[in-house]
């Protein structure tokens, strides 16, 4: 078992190397059985008073701890860049590769035999899954949980009520005081957003993948279950490692395929493609942007939560959480998978069950026929572009109109509720230069308010194109990541206003209605936008950053260099 164990390698030596790899951990009170053969496991923890969502991970650490004790292990904690989705500019998807980074030279470099990974706040997740997958040691994820719903004038509220609150502000229908009182009772305790954000979306993502344990996704953050689940979890983890249960064993293509499915049924975020695409990119696992279309065909909305219907996450825990929704999707998946438990999906399954009809719907009696995300194709987005059906209205699925063009986020805003403004409800926003290279770092305001003029005739939605992301918590008839975008020279980067665009969400198609002659000289006469970015990881990134339809990961990070440390330090 000592010969076994990766952490020896440091631990295990005799002499001058050996004398200080142990002389130096035992400042801190750690006796000298503890480093004889006993299994080392990392807790990757981005706690930070910065990242609200994750700022009670010091406690659930605790929790992870005891489990590793009890099991036999011996924990170690340490932390990584934190990426707070509310606070940092321009946007923490600049950052998420950064992080990845950060997580794999972190575990490569150190004596860790096995990884708990922390993670809540969006970008977390993907980030910290992705750096471990590129190192491929046993790991398992623990995830911080919903924050319990929000209340404001006697009703539920979360996250997607922002864009609806922003909505009636700037339409007169709340004042500022009104928005304040809001303010004070949206975040109502520890926890990531209550609806079916980004953050939600990727707790499912682990679970449905076998990544975390059974019930990870819907446990609320305020919840005793939730230490529950942590202390458990590090048990496993202790377990995996003498297993010796990788990552590479756990994410085949079929869990992907699964987590795709699941993710239609939750009605889940955008950025699930995006985020799952660069995981897949990170373990080796070929994945098409067009297998997110054809794996959710047959899926149905079945988690009846906000942003594409009424309740939240603290709702899915009471109505039996991830798998139950799993089991109502069982003839469609695939249940022998393995997971970090040990067990099958279906075993984890088995005795799961629907306790709230209203909130998970019986596959045959869905919530909404409309789920997944729909890849569109065509001369407006060559490499692909998406769309939530579930959170875009009806009437605007198929419908051709006039472009108004934004040619960034600044001359958006600028021009957005200027009076002369040619646009009406019939119209298409389009928004330029907001996608990975372009801002830098594809920021999630693809979800465009619309203009107060619209507003003004009662109408909520309109047809919006970008190159940039949607919060997961956001909603109406958007059109997401444009690949190429515009500043790579797509042809997002050639329209004008006044153009026509056809949108034919059950067609997939997404055309720019101008003939190849005109494009061309348009194209001839495109001057690509010089960086101003020339120092530092954000120069790295932006000459480096793959398109939206390959997950926005570096191209240098694809794939992994393993576990192996090819020399030592003395």
């Amino acid at each position: 078992m000592q010969g076994s164990l990766r952490s020896q390698q440091w631990f295990g030596k005799e002499g001058k190397d050996g004398f200080i790899y142990r002389a130096w951990m035992k400042n801190q009170g750690i006796p000298s059985d503890e480093f004889k053969g006993k299994p080392v496991i990392g807790i990757c923890n981005t706690w930070s008073e910065l990242t609200p969502c994750n700022a009670h991970f010091r406690e659930l650490a605790e929790s992870v701890k005891r489990g590793i004790l009890e099991a036999g292990g011996f924990p170690v904690e340490f932390p990584v860049m934190s990426l707070g989705e509310t606070l940092m500019k321009p946007t923490t998807m600049l950052f998420r590769n950064l992080v990845s980074m950060d997580v794999e030279e972190s575990i490569r470099a150190n004596p860790l035999d096995g990884v708990v990974l922390l993670c809540g706040c969006d970008k977390t997740t993907p980030s910290l899954v992705m750096g471990a997958c590129s190192v491929n040691l046993p790991t398992i994820v623990v995830s911080g949980g919903a924050m319990l719903t929000g209340k404001y004038n006697g009703r539920d509220i979360g996250t997607s009520d922002i864009w609806r609150f922003a909505a009636d502000l700037r339409s007169g229908a709340m004042t500022e005081e009104d928005l304040n009182i809001a303010e004070s009772g949206m975040c109502r305790s520890r926890g990531h957003c209550a609806v079916m954000g980004t953050a939600s979306s990727m707790a499912c993502m682990v679970e449905a993948l076998g990544l975390s344990l059974p019930g990870n996704a819907a446990i609320p953050a305020a919840d005793a279950n939730r230490k529950v689940l942590a202390q458990l979890s590090g048990r496993r983890i202790v377990d995996m490692v003498r297993e010796d249960v990788k990552l590479s064993d756990i994410l085949t293509r079929k869990a992907f395929d699964n987590a795709i499915k699941v993710n239609a049924a939750v009605g889940g975020s955008t950025n699930f493609v995006i985020h799952l695409t660069a995981i897949a990119g990170r373990i080796g696992v070929p994945l098409d942007i067009l297998d997110f279309d054809r794996l959710s065909a047959a899926i149905p909305l079945i988690v009846n939560l906000q942003p594409s219907g009424k309740y939240f996450m603290e709702d899915l825990y009471y109505a039996g959480g991830l798998p139950a929704v799993m089991k109502e999707l069982t003839e469609y998946l695939d249940t022998d998978l393995m997971t970090v438990n040990g067990k099958t999906i279906l075993e984890n399954i088995q005795r799961a069950s629907a306790i709230n009809r209203e909130v998970i719907a019986a596959f045959d009696e869905p919530f909404n026929q409309q789920s997944g995300i729909v890849v569109l194709k065509g001369n407006l987005c060559e490499a692909g572009a998406i769309i939530k059906p579930s959170a875009a209205s009806p009437h605007l699925m198929q419908h051709t109109g006039k472009a108004v063009v934004f040619e960034d986020i600044e001359d958006y805003k600028k021009r957005i509720d200027d009076p002369e403004l040619p646009v009406d409800e019939n119209s298409i926003l389009v928004l330029k230069n907001v996608g990975p290279k372009g801002y830098p770092g594809m920021p999630e305001v693809g979800n465009m308010s619309l203009p107060k003029k619209v507003l003004a005739k009662g109408i909520t939605d309109m047809i919006r194109i970008s190159d940039g992301r949607m919060s997961g918590t956001g909603f109406g008839t958007v059109v997401l990541h444009v690949s190429p975008e515009a500043a790579a020279g797509g042809t997002l980067a050639l329209v004008k206003d006044g153009d026509i665009i056809e949108l034919d969400v059950q067609g997939r198609v997404l055309n720019l209605q101008v003939d190849d002659q005109e494009l061309a000289q348009r194209k001839a006469a495109w001057v690509a936008t010089v960086s101003p970015h020339d120092r530092g990881y954000v120069n790295m990134y932006v000459n480096n950053v793959e398109q939206a339809h390959l997950g926005a990961d570096l191209g240098f990070l694809k794939g992994g260099s393993g576990s192996q440390v090819l020399r030592d330090s003395h």
